[in-house]
């Protein structure tokens, strides 16, 4: 018996039935699986949406699986970027925060691990790399005036000295000796040299990079090979935008890697992938003790930071978008670690990396005295025409600068600038190149096709 799909029927299917079909029971119904009985379904919401067993404490996850999930990118991040060798020093930079404090934990944790290898390994072939503690006393310039600066240092070698079995060497600086061996002629030098900044934004970077300069004093000065700091995905994204707002396009991608070899000291950001949130959550629910040592930022860092907070709260993964879409633009030759010191360290998986490297591609061909950042080819081309040009070490300062130093930090009149060059610390001054520098620089430019390479005068 049809059902009238061809004679004008309701049902389009065009089926026919037969009389046997309509006679036959109909099919026992199968009730839908209730997916509340598997893990991790919303009956389960109790548990640990990973192992199943224990209580949420993040995101759905516990707090073994939290803790594990945060260290497997920081381990991740140190093994495949190569930025840990057994013969390395390896200097902490602690702040205080969330982020160095964590940083600080997950690298005591693994030299431990290491040191169990060692004691394990019949041949002991191979060292075990060391770790110090780094703090910069920044009492003159950011510090919170309520807090007691002998407190603070009691309390973060207390921390450092709760990390056993390996002991680490607790090394505390200030900006101030950056200038001069006498601490009251520093002070003195350092207060005057900012308040010659007009700039909130600008007189806020130089602290920045005074406080990168301390620190690479601090490492040249008991030689450690690498400096580790706790710059985490958050710091990235309103890096990104802020430094795009201040015209430092062209110089972005330097400050965004995982590691950066354009100091004498390199600097690594093992944590570049986690989130402050995050690290700040698992500081609170370790014990793990930090402290809050500085004021909120101000200027066009302060506007960044809250435009980024509030673009986290709408989507909590905002931040990690930012950043990918930072990744995406091409890194400087600097930003990869050399062959030579640690290609016989390597695992066979990793050392294609350092093969690969091609060490001429995006090299800057001068760096800003001030903030480390490659000029781009327009100001590079603009050095180059107005060679010969400048009389003073002062304009051939000043021409060398980036045009976001310029336009924020270097004082405009002429006697203005004339103060704050005398008061610059020596390790800025000294990354100054002269224009003979510059002049050979052009010159190789300019006859680099007829030049011989090492390998064409081998054969």
């Amino acid at each position: 018996m049809s059902c009238g799909g061809s004679g004008g029927g309701t049902c389009q299917s065009l089926c026919r039935r037969t009389k046997d079909d309509e006679l036959q029971p109909p099919p026992p119904s199968v009730a839908p699986k209730d997916s509340r009985d598997e893990p991790g379904s919303k009956v389960d919401q109790s548990l640990c949406s990973k192992c199943g067993e224990e209580k949420p404490a993040w995101n759905s996850l516990c707090l073994a699986c939290f803790r594990s999930s945060l260290f497997g990118k920081f381990k991740l991040a140190v093994t495949s970027n190569a930025m840990i060798s057994p013969s390395d020093k390896v200097l902490v930079a602690f702040s205080g925060g969330s982020a160095s404090r964590v940083a600080l934990q997950f690298i005591h944790e693994l030299q431990c691990k290491s040191l169990k290898n060692w004691d394990a390994s019949k041949s002991q072939g191979l060292p075990v790399f060391g770790v110090g503690v780094a703090f910069v006393d920044e009492s003159a310039v950011g510090l919170n005036p309520s807090i007691g600066m002998s407190n603070i240092i009691e309390e973060i070698n207390s921390v450092v000295s709760e990390l056993a079995p390996a002991q680490k060497e607790l090394h505390v600086t200030s900006m101030e000796g950056l200038f001069c061996k006498n601490f009251d002629d520093g002070r003195r030098c350092l207060n005057e040299l900012l308040d010659s900044i007009t700039d909130a934004t600008g007189k806020e970077d130089f602290t920045q990079y005074l406080r990168m300069l301390s620190l690479q004093k601090i490492a040249l000065d008991n030689n450690y090979t690498k400096l580790l700091l706790g710059s985490c995905a958050s710091k990235m994204a309103r890096l990104i935008i802020s430094a795009t707002v201040k015209g430092q396009g062209f110089s972005l991608p330097a400050n965004l890697q995982y590691v950066d070899s354009r100091w004498e000291v390199p600097i690594v950001l093992p944590l570049r992938d986690c989130l402050a949130q995050e690290l700040a959550m698992l500081c609170h629910l370790d014990g793990l003790k930090t402290i809050q040592l500085f004021n909120c930022p101000v200027g066009i860092n302060g506007l960044v930071s809250s435009f980024v907070a509030r673009l986290q709260e709408e989507n909590p993964s905002r931040e990690r978008t930012i950043v990918r879409t930072g990744e995406k633009l091409k890194a400087f030759s600097f930003n990869k670690f050399t062959q030579d010191g640690y290609y016989d360290f390597l695992p066979s998986i990793i050392r294609p990396k350092f093969q690969n490297v091609n060490h001429e591609e995006s090299k800057p061909k001068f760096l800003c005295p001030i903030c480390g950042s490659p000029l781009s080819d327009s100001e590079w081309q603009h050095l180059k025409g107005t060679q010969g040009m400048y009389q003073t070490k002062i304009e051939m300062f000043a021409s060398q600068c980036c045009q976001s130093c310029r336009f924020q930090i270097l004082p405009k009149d002429r006697s203005s600038l004339e103060k704050f060059y005398s008061l610059l610390p020596l390790s800025i001054t000294n990354r100054m190149k002269n224009q003979g520098c510059a002049d050979q620089r052009w010159l190789r430019e300019q006859i680099e096709e007829f030049l011989i390479n090492d390998d064409d005068d081998s054969t």
